[in-house]
């Protein structure tokens, strides 16, 4: 696949390549956007189970679970459609985003798509930390969602064409730890801040400290040069070439980069490439995409992820 299209390459060649440290550092600056997905997944459920951030702004749902004894029946206290659209906006921005990624990574390029990622993160960490009312904590969690959106549409692409051949699949999993080791710090924060902070100061830090991950993908991104794919679909073929040179530290990398060149032209003369999915020959990998994540969302995992200290708390767990 380049460019958006499925096109014929010579594909599956074991092009010459090193695993260099510039390689590796890369990588890892690019699979922190990962960061800031895995730190909202954990921050919201932590947030939101707190006694004065939803006095403070769902004081409905404050109400029914203040005036529920621990022998009661806690389920659905915290029903509430605004809460939900609280959650849930961060999540509808970023599939909006997306889709305005992929155009935008082609475009422009993996770096730049991943630098806006960190500043919407960002700009988004400040509106809730600051929020004041339901309307800022919705704008904010939308910036937060646009920022997600940007950094899964190109920080995965990004790491596929910087990792040389033999390690790409070790590298794309990175983003994937990355994920997770967001997840455990929001957790670990919230817990601390719940229990030594206390107060507006607790949920303001937790959601103002979402714009550490969004400037550590942020600077990183300053510092990285784009992919060769990237350089090449913009027509910077003797930048792309250097690139390639540089990461792959080998004399010659003619084979790779006549392959990268010829997969981008030929993209470049594919009609209707989001169609090619759907013909006959493409129906496994459109199988596949479709019900992966599917039975993954299903399994009802991320409702787990999502709400697990609100869940703990319903079903009578304190500290």
């Amino acid at each position: 696949m380049a460019g958006g299209a499925f096109v014929p390459t010579s594909g599956g060649k074991e092009y010459p390549g090193k695993f260099t440290g510039r390689v590796f550092l890369t990588c890892i600056f690019a699979a922190t956007g990962g960061l800031i997905f895995g730190y909202d997944l954990g921050i919201s459920g932590g947030v939101t189970s707190m006694d004065v951030f939803l006095k403070d702004f769902f004081p409905d749902v404050y109400r029914k679970e203040s005036s529920v004894k621990p022998s009661d029946d806690q389920y659905c206290k915290f029903d509430s459609q605004i809460l939900t659209l609280f959650t849930s906006s961060l999540y509808l921005a970023a599939l909006v985003s997306s889709i305005g990624a992929s155009i935008a990574t082609r475009t422009y390029g993996r770096r730049p798509t991943m630098m806006a990622s960190g500043v919407l993160f960002a700009a988004g960490a400040i509106v809730n930390g600051l929020a004041k009312n339901v309307v800022m904590l919705i704008v904010g969690r939308l910036l937060l969602g646009f920022g997600i959106g940007c950094a899964n549409q190109s920080v995965p692409i990004y790491l596929s064409e910087v990792a040389p051949y033999k390690f790409r699949g070790a590298f794309n999993m990175m983003f994937q730890l990355f994920i997770t080791i967001g997840i455990l710090i929001a957790n670990l924060l919230n817990y601390v801040l719940a229990r030594w902070v206390g107060g507006d100061t607790a949920w303001r830090l937790s959601l103002g400290g979402a714009i550490v991950p969004g400037l550590i993908i942020l600077l990183g991104s300053c510092f990285l040069s784009d992919s060769p794919n990237s350089e090449i679909e913009r027509g910077n073929y003797e930048k792309a070439k250097d690139l390639l040179l540089k990461l792959r530290k080998v004399d010659n990398v003619d084979e790779e980069f006549n392959d990268l060149v010829e997969a981008s032209e030929k993209a470049k003369l594919v009609k209707h490439a989001w169609l090619n999915i759907f013909k006959r020959k493409y129906r496994p990998q459109l199988v596949f995409a479709f019900c992966i994540p599917m039975f993954q969302q299903l399994t009802g995992m991320n409702v787990i992820v999502f709400y697990a200290p609100v869940l703990f708390k319903t079903i009578g767990f304190r500290e």
